[in-house]
């Protein structure tokens, strides 16, 4: 008891003593704490991640037991990794720091919003895939969500191109150089098509599923990423998410699943404003109704 007390006291006196200096401090420090988490959002990077983390963990332990040969040898291994890390992560790095060098801070610290694109993206890849599961086109597309699929981008080749059926059909026309691969779609925009995408290993899946779905829910495992999937054997379109494969979706249902995950926050806000507004309005005409 005596130790909580005095942790807040020691609180208490260190508050009146923050400057502007310090705040100012903490926000650059929590702003590369965010640039670093973004930076390892790939599933390769966060298994480093991971392992440096238990270097760390290992190293102090090693400290605290007095370990100093062990010790010796795991500092002088965090020593070497981090220049591995710079050399490893410089593509990585060079893009993060183009990106900050060309964007306004505005930019930097406020996520822009894509809402129309990516509502966009969504009617014309169903409109798109209804179409060719009628021709029996396979199809697999993947829309970005926070997990960076830049990996994934680099199998395959950028397109960056607004999302459009037209485009998306000629894409995957089965004579097409690129309709064998995965499309990525980040930010309601074509990235990259022809991708390559993970297996899925789950021994639970139906047999009669081929590498398209597999692939599909293999990627939806992988990452947080929505895999929109046309078979070319029976043209029924599917969605992953998570691991978990729906299928035999009417084009209806496709696009109220594509939106709810997608475009669900957005959508939360904007009805929770229409509510707002439509309850001052009622409220405004009462009040004019009673003068």
């Amino acid at each position: 008891m005596k130790e909580i007390v005095s942790f807040f006291n020691n609180i208490g006196r260190t508050l009146p003593t923050i400057t502007v200096i310090d705040i100012i401090d903490i926000l650059l420090v929590a702003f590369v704490i965010y640039a670093v988490i973004n930076l390892i959002h790939t599933t390769s990077a966060a298994k480093i991640a991971k392992a440096i983390i238990l270097l760390l963990l290992l190293t102090l332990l090693t400290d605290l037991v007095n370990l100093h040969a062990m010790n010796y040898i795991l500092d002088k291994i965090l020593e070497l990794g981090f220049v591995a890390l710079v050399i490893v992560f410089q593509p990585e790095l060079r893009r993060m720091l183009e990106k900050v060098g060309g964007r306004s801070i505005t930019e930097l610290l406020v996520k822009p919003s894509s809402a129309d694109d990516t509502e966009n993206a969504i009617t014309q890849a169903v409109a798109a895939c209804e179409i060719m599961s009628n021709e029996k086109t396979g199809v697999l597309i993947v829309f970005e969500r926070d997990n960076s699929l830049e990996q994934i981008c680099k199998t395959g080749t950028t397109v960056d191109a607004a999302v459009s059926q037209e485009l998306i059909r000629n894409i995957f026309f089965p004579k097409a150089s690129l309709h064998d691969g995965a499309m990525i779609i980040r930010n309601g925009r074509i990235e990259a098509a022809g991708c390559v995408l993970p297996l899925s290993e789950n021994r639970h899946l139906s047999t009669d599923l081929g590498t398209r779905h597999r692939a599909g829910v293999g990627m939806s495992e992988a990452s947080d990423a929505v895999v929109l999937i046309v078979s070319e054997e029976t043209g029924t379109m599917s969605v992953a998410i998570g691991g978990m494969l729906k299928r035999h979706l009417a084009p209806e249902t496709l696009e109220r699943m594509l939106r709810k995950e997608l475009i669900r926050e957005q959508t939360n806000q904007e009805n929770v404003f229409r509510r707002l507004l439509r309850k001052k309005k009622k409220t405004g005409g009462n009040d004019n109704a009673k003068t």
